[in-house]
């Protein structure tokens, strides 16, 4: 069961200390706090969680400080839709927004190789009106040998850097909990120049303690991709121990499924499942063309099956493009082949605009025809 307050409650106020004190006693429920940052208001959630069945949604209703009480399913109940459920969908972020109906595009380094080519990066993403990138500091990799990241030394430049050229939000993955502290650690001295979206990369899926250190911290909102060799039911039960543990702010990232069926592709491209998670959640989806495709093969037609891929992705309702480019790919220590040029820019947004546009279009049809 879900209990939202009036906004903006007061917890030192009596309306709130009584309700708290009522639903605390209750007895074999558990309780669980969340509080829901917009740009104007705060709200507060409690979790019931136990035997709600036998609980009279009226005597929870009166209590002083109630809003409005919501009985939920047990599948994916902080990140889930649910019957009666009017809970806002998405958050804000350092001036950006996130949410199902807006669409952003992260085009950003894979793997941070040089500050010249972040630099070139952050260039063209500004000239082209773009607040949002990608930028790898911290790179598990299938192979021990292989490249790992600059890890935190390179954050210093690349926070500076993003400040410099009007970046409001890096999408950054980390491996482990220290990872947090030290991007939190260059952010302060340099002032929080920009900010950062924590990425749960496809390995750290199910890694349950990483996931409910990244849940407890509610400083940095969390892009989440899907597991490569899991179930989407079972992905987003892993995304559901973020919220569980206090973070709400997600966005679900579609990168590929591991199939014998996914070659010449990278992954089996999963991007059909755009609309079915915005049915099953509230969450903000993302899609991943780049490791999707992982090549920067042509169709006859001369597009790039990463611009098929990301059209598609985008035509059914992606809220968020996570995709590589790199000033020199033949350079890149990380997933070159699979990088689009800078010069690739504007030819990939406009491409995004088209199918942008064309799902509007689908939607206004809808609603013409809608019984």
């Amino acid at each position: 069961m879900l209990v939202i307050l009036h906004p903006n409650i007061d917890e030192t106020s009596d309306a709130f200390l009584h309700t708290w004190k009522h639903l605390t006693e209750l007895p074999g429920i558990d309780v669980k706090k969340h509080l829901v940052s917009g740009e104007l208001q705060v709200l507060t959630e409690i979790y019931l969680i136990g035997n709600t069945a036998a609980l009279a949604i009226e005597d929870i209703q009166g209590l002083p400080a109630v809003e409005r009480v919501v009985r939920i399913s047990e599948e994916y109940r902080m990140i889930g839709r649910h019957k009666d459920d009017r809970r806002s969908i998405g958050f804000s972020y350092n001036g950006v927004t996130f949410n199902q109906d807006n669409l952003h595009i992260f085009a950003g380094l894979c793997a941070v190789d040089t500050a010249e080519h972040v630099e070139r990066m952050m260039q063209a993403l500004q000239a082209h009106g773009q607040v949002c990138t990608r930028m790898g500091a911290y790179k598990p990799r299938t192979n021990p040998y292989s490249f790992q990241g600059h890890g935190k030394d390179c954050l210093p430049y690349v926070f500076e850097l993003a400040g410099k050229y009007g970046i409001k939000v890096i999408a950054m993955e980390i491996t482990h909990e220290s990872h947090i502290e030290e991007i939190d650690t260059a952010l302060e001295r340099l002032g929080r120049p920009t900010g950062v979206m924590l990425q749960v990369g496809t390995r750290n899926t199910q890694n349950f303690e990483l996931l409910k250190f990244i849940g407890r911290q509610q400083t940095y909102p969390v892009l989440f991709k899907r597991g490569f060799g899991i179930s989407l039911a079972e992905s987003l039960n892993a995304a559901e121990y973020l919220a569980t543990y206090g973070n709400s702010r997600i966005v679900f990232c579609l990168r590929g499924m591991k199939a014998s069926f996914a070659s010449p592709h990278r992954n089996m491209v999963d991007f059909a499942h755009v609309p079915v998670l915005k049915r099953l959640t509230r969450l903000p989806v993302c899609v991943d063309p780049s490791h999707s495709v992982g090549t920067r093969q042509a169709a006859p037609d001369g597009m790039l099956d990463l611009f098929h891929v990301t059209a598609q992705g985008i035509i059914s309702g992606a809220n968020m493009v996570l995709v590589d480019f790199h000033p020199e790919p033949s350079k890149a220590l990380v997933d070159g082949p699979q990088a689009l040029l800078l010069e690739e820019l504007p030819y990939f947004l406009e491409d995004v605009r088209i199918a942008r546009e064309a799902y509007e279009k689908r939607r206004a049809l809808t609603e013409r025809f809608k019984v």
